[in-house]
């Protein structure tokens, strides 16, 4: 194995040219799309790392039987939420856990009425990590002792033809299903750009939640943020270990379709990747089968000095799993070059921003990161590409009978 190896790499180089092309076309692939793999990865941290921070969070506690609940947000209080937070942000790649409460009700005014989801927060915790809080466009942000003042989105705010300072009446939800009602002065708006989620979302405070629905110094939900999406198996593993009598779901569970679009793109990327690596294929087997037309004489030789036909085989299958590899290696360097390139100063797409509701989430440059993973994924695509591309050319050279390959001109 050892002299195969030792010949395989001395033909391979024979001719440096047509194997340097060869490895070049390969080595392109490859760096194409370590930096398409970095460049989704970036992706997903800036528009679904951003849609899970809307829509939940990465992690979210509930209390026990929360989801079988036929309500869509039931209002059943957490015990001991303080306890649930402490225990979260003792988790690596935690960056913050949120106490919420969370109901359904409507606002209305003169214009109509429009069904609303309300939740209460508490501003200063989520003011570092919340997209509402960077994006207000009038008034302010909320505040811990704020009572009847309510954050509403620009959607519901043109639906309704608001402005700072103007009294809505927002009825939401209670314990027990009852409904509570209290007219409330518009402190802020946002926009983040999703019309969609502005106009159905509402903020006040934590404590004013508390007053209005019934819920003394309780919530109804602990929303944990990652630092990355990908991160949530082992936090939940871990807090399922630590805390018992809750439910702990993530946003694959609460945000399907989104799981879903995930899952689509992936599959896609890899259909795309094996269609270029494949193409790059037929250089390698382009580059063996002629080889073995020009080493007719060489490969008689061989076999007149006691070579197996399997033996044969094996070196010419050897010589394109190296050409694979050594392709796999150039363009590995050289996307994991360009990923860091383009991770450090960014892609702007602000100018794309307006195209969907998920775009305006990109907050203006997109940071492509090495994903080591699919690094090693792509590579051992490539080699295995290789070896396949040289199976044939392989083959065929092991059916050449020496004494006719000796007299081949």
């Amino acid at each position: 194995m050892k002299l195969s190896l030792k010949l395989a790499w001395r033909n391979i180089w024979r001719n440096r040219r047509r194997t340097l092309i060869v490895v070049m076309a390969m080595g392109m692939c490859m760096a194409l799309l370590v930096l398409y793999d970095g460049l989704l990865a970036g992706f997903e941290q800036a528009v679904y790392g951003n849609a899970i921070k809307l829509m939940g969070g990465n992690i979210q506690v509930h209390a026990a039987g929360y989801g079988d609940k036929t309500s869509q947000t039931p209002l059943l209080p957490i015990e001991n939420s303080e306890a649930v937070v402490e225990a979260a942000m003792g988790q690596p790649n935690v960056v913050a856990a949120l106490r919420h409460i969370n109901t359904g009700g409507m606002t209305s005014n003169r214009t109509g009425a429009f069904p609303v989801s309300i939740t209460g927060i508490e501003p200063e915790q989520e003011a570092a990590t919340s997209l509402i809080a960077q994006n207000i466009v009038a008034g302010r942000y909320l505040a811990a002792d704020d009572g009847d003042v309510i954050l509403i989105g620009r959607g519901l705010a043109d639906a309704m033809e608001l402005r700072i300072g103007d009294r809505i009446t927002l009825v939401g939800r209670a314990t027990h299903e009852q409904m509570r009602r209290r007219t409330m002065t518009v402190t802020g708006i946002y926009d983040i750009g999703m019309p969609s989620i502005e106009k159905r979302t509402v903020y006040i405070s934590l404590s004013e939640a508390q007053q209005l629905y019934g819920l003394d110094d309780q919530v109804t939900e602990v929303v944990i943020l990652l630092a990355q999406v990908g991160q949530e198996a082992p936090v939940v593993s871990a807090l399922t270990s630590t805390l018992s009598g809750y439910e702990i779901t993530t946003w694959e569970t609460s945000i399907p379709e989104l799981s879903q679009t995930i899952a689509m793109k992936s599959a896609i990327m890899t259909i795309f990747g094996i269609v270029l690596l494949g193409i790059a294929a037929i250089g390698i087997f382009n580059i063996l089968l002629m080889a073995v037309y020009e080493r007719t004489r060489e490969i008689g030789l061989l076999g007149a000095m006691g070579l197996k036909p399997r033996q044969i085989t094996l070196l010419f299958l050897l010589e394109g799993i190296l050409i694979g590899l050594v392709g796999a290696v150039f363009g590995a360097i050289l996307g994991v070059a360009l990923n860091g390139l383009l991770g450090y100063y960014g892609i702007d797409y602000s100018q794309f921003a307006d195209l969907t509701d998920y775009m305006a989430l990109l907050g203006g440059k997109v940071y492509p990161t090495i994903v080591p993973g699919m690094i090693f994924q792509r590579a051992l695509t490539v080699a295995v590409i290789a070896a396949i591309a040289a199976l044939y050319p392989a083959l065929e050279a092991a059916r050449r009978e020496p004494a006719e390959a000796l007299h081949y001109v």
